[in-house]
């Protein structure tokens, strides 16, 4: 019976970003908030997010976040994902992008959702091994219809999110708290909004510039 729920939990998680789409965007952070919120009370699994695991998770995750922010920063040298960049219709307002849709509707959520909830259920009821593997999996189809929405591709997009998914698992067994992958997602999607926004803003400015010559 447990098995079955962590099933079934995989699968809800994995057609939530289909739901969500039926609400109007600028109130999707907040439900998709407050969903995972209820989802990690009910449960009543230790997120741990006080005293000595927070600690510990803020250390790991400080660590990590530092990694990620630095490789993350340096990509745009790459001629393929500045292209990629400059060709990203976000759709949001700068402020709103990286100040509630970040860290609250993404951030927040799928911490909460995946590696505060289902994570230790499939390790409860798979083992330690294969537990992360069924959180991975289903974070990475999480993102199959973000990916069919922006033009990316969808296996590359699932397995690369997959794969994070796992670390971002092994950084909160690691560490005991959702705070240390909370800051590694963080720090992954916010590095690379800025500088996709510094990459957008450039060839603007390029663009105007060879426009007055």
């Amino acid at each position: 019976m447990t098995r079955v729920r962590v099933f079934i939990l995989a699968i809800a998680l994995v057609a939530w970003p289909a739901a969500l789409e039926r609400f109007p965007q600028r109130w999707r952070p907040l439900i998709g908030a407050g969903a995972s919120w209820v989802l990690a009370a009910a449960a009543g699994i230790p997120l741990g997010l006080r005293q000595h695991p927070l600690a510990a998770g803020l250390r790991l995750g400080g660590v990590a976040a530092s990694v990620v922010a630095a490789i993350v920063g340096a990509s745009p040298a790459l001629k393929a994902v500045r292209t990629s960049m400059r060709e990203r219709d976000i759709g949001l307002h700068p402020a709103a992008w990286l100040g509630l849709h970040i860290p609250v509707g993404t951030v927040w959520s799928e911490e909460l959702a995946f590696r505060g909830v289902l994570q230790p259920m499939a390790i409860g009821a798979f083992g330690r091994g294969l537990g992360a593997v069924v959180q991975a999996v289903a974070f990475g189809l999480a993102h199959i219809r973000p990916a069919r929405a922006a033009g990316d591709s969808i296996l590359g997009t699932v397995l690369v999110t997959g794969m994070f998914g796992w670390l971002l698992g092994w950084l909160r067994e690691r560490s005991g708290s959702v705070a240390a992958p909370m800051l590694t997602h963080l720090a992954l999607n916010e590095a690379g909004a800025v500088a996709t926004l510094y990459v957008s803003r450039s060839n603007v400015g390029l663009g105007r510039e060879s426009a007055s010559n």
